[in-house]
């Protein structure tokens, strides 16, 4: 016999559902369906698997799944959910793909900087990782108990990207988005879309400029870089090296160097594409990401807050990208193929070493009377050129008098006659001759000695011609074969200059932009246009020259 609370609950349970058969029957039903209903809840995994087997509405299957450390595939959705334990497996979730995003009003474009690494701001995890695209914050996950998640319901921000896969979602609902609009934010993450084979060829032709969120206009290519701390240095090398047209259309294409497993290769390609993107937020880029890929290359050799020297730094660098690049050990790269010559050196060596070579097992070479003659080619990536020592004694203005050498003079080092005595490992007198000339010719005055005391500045001017350079008037250059031609004819297209003390100071340098043939100077974020002949008015440190072709 049933208690008179049984026949209350059981009225109201019959009332219910006589009220919801009769709102039932007197709705009309609707031609299209609700977008918002699948938001309410998940349905399971075999479900869905039955519906699109049988034919049902197609949704994104792709269950929020990623690459693992391991290479296995993981489930995205649920990587940061504590309440996964061993033995129980994962629960696989259908992503749901909607096109009208009620959210995407909040994304501010301003806020935006993927120059960055791309790391948790609160785990500073590296995996899985997702930009706010309301507030710019970068988070992990986007499970239940992800840091985005928790991020969306305190702040109330909703719209988030994909570092790694580009997809954008919104929490804490859950659903893909996909809308058009978002392709300039894709764009600008990684512009490896951008670029083809076919317009990187046209890239020097292009003097269009680029406007940025800011309303400041830039020039693609021409874009200045921050200085995070006392690394211009490192600016003034990547400035330099954008100028060499093969090189920079190598790195924009990511296709090149896919086989490549170097951090630092795809760091500085990634940089190479930033500053030549022309739908970029801003009319800057940060190369902190490449700093930090050369900071663990370099064994922090090269790292932020230490100033360096520009031209070891570039021999490093350029070294470094050979190594990787190159397929077998004896394999050429777009390095070598770029900057490569070679050097004949003949080296003479006295009576008084002679006793010391042959007790060690050395080759002497060419013995005559007390002189030893080893002969012996070596390829060469830049050259270095001796200054003139400059005046000890004052003027009677009490000024010391800055000393000018034309650069003619100071290239006949490698004449094959001028003699250049050196000290290590032992007292030789050495002779170059150049055989081979490379595309690209990088030339560095040795300004900066060290004796027992401190380190010393040459402040003597150097007069250079800025197109035009006809090296085979000043030395000799080697036979071309048949049916080619002797290229010997150069044009300055970068020119870095050092300003300051020795030990310090700063650095700044100079690059043509070829398709109007101006010249612009570049000291970190400041860019601005110069003219030709204030490009030879400066203590230039390491100067590239192109080949005429």
């Amino acid at each position: 016999m049933k208690t008179a609370r049984e026949e209350s609950v059981n009225a109201t349970i019959e009332e219910g559902e006589a009220k919801r058969q009769k709102l039932d029957q007197s709705s009309p039903q609707l031609a299209f369906e609700n977008p918002l209903l699948p938001l309410a809840s998940y349905e399971d995994v075999e479900e869905e698997v039955e519906e699109r087997r049988d034919g049902g509405r197609v949704r994104d299957m792709n269950h929020g799944k990623r690459e693992g450390q391991n290479g296995h595939i993981e489930d995205e959705d649920d990587e940061d959910d504590e309440d996964t334990k061993a033995g129980q497996g994962r629960r696989h979730r259908s992503i749901e793909v909607r096109r009208d995003c009620p959210y995407l009003d909040t994304v501010n474009r301003q806020v935006l900087d993927f120059d960055f690494e791309k790391f948790c701001s609160v785990s500073l995890s590296n995996l899985n990782v997702y930009a706010c695209l309301v507030c710019g914050k970068y988070f992990q996950g986007r499970g239940p108990k992800s840091h985005a998640y928790t991020h969306s319901l305190e702040a109330g921000h909703h719209v988030y990207i994909n570092l790694c896969t580009e997809k954008v979602y919104c929490l804490p609902d859950g659903y893909e988005v996909i809308d058009p609009s978002l392709d300039d934010i894709r764009h600008v993450l990684n512009p490896r879309h951008v670029f083809t084979r076919e317009n990187v060829i046209q890239i020097d032709q292009n003097r269009q400029w680029s406007r940025a969120l800011d309303g400041s206009d830039y020039l693609p290519g021409m874009v200045g870089l921050n200085n995070i701390k006392e690394t211009d240095f490192v600016n003034v090398t990547i400035q330099s090296l954008m100028r060499v047209t093969p090189l920079r259309n190598f790195f924009l294409i990511p296709e090149n160097y896919s086989h490549c497993k170097s951090q630092l290769v795809h760091r500085f390609g990634e940089l190479t594409r930033k500053i030549w993107h022309a739908r970029n937020f801003k009319g800057q880029v940060s190369p902190h990401e490449f700093l930090q890929a050369v900071m663990k290359a370099s064994g922090k050799t090269y790292r932020i807050g230490a100033q360096s020297d520009p031209v070891r730094f570039i021999s490093w660098l350029l070294q470094t990208l050979h190594r990787d690049l190159r397929r077998s050990k004896k394999g050429s790269s777009i390095i070598h193929q770029c900057f490569q010559g070679e050097l004949e050196v003949v080296k003479e060596i006295h009576n008084k070493h002679i006793g010391e070579k042959k007790d060690n097992g050395d080759d002497c070479g060419n013995e005559v009377g007390n002189v030893i003659m080893e002969t012996s080619k070596m390829p060469f990536l830049m050259l270095g050129l001796d200054l003139p020592p400059p005046p000890l004694f004052k003027d009677i203005m009490e000024k010391n008098i800055i000393p000018q050498v034309p650069l003619f003079n100071i290239l006949k080092k490698f004449d094959g006659e001028t003699v250049t005595e050196v000290v290590r490992p032992h007292t030789a007198r050495m002779r170059y001759r150049v055989t081979k000339l490379p595309k690209y010719l990088i030339l560095h005055m040795l300004r900066f000695t060290r004796n027992n005391f401190f380190v010393e500045k040459n402040p003597t001017l150097v007069n250079f011609p800025v197109k035009n350079l006809e090296l085979k008037d000043y030395i000799p250059l080697p036979v071309p074969r048949d049916n080619e031609k002797l290229r010997s004819k150069y044009d300055l297209i970068a020119n870095i200059v050092h300003d300051g003390k020795p030990g310090g100071g700063s650095y700044r340098v100079f690059v043509q932009r070829k398709s109007e043939e101006l010249w612009y100077e570049m000291q970190d974020l400041h860019v601005s246009e110069t003219l030709p002949q204030m490009v030879a008015l400066s203590e230039a440190y390491m100067q590239i020259y192109e080949q005429q072709q």
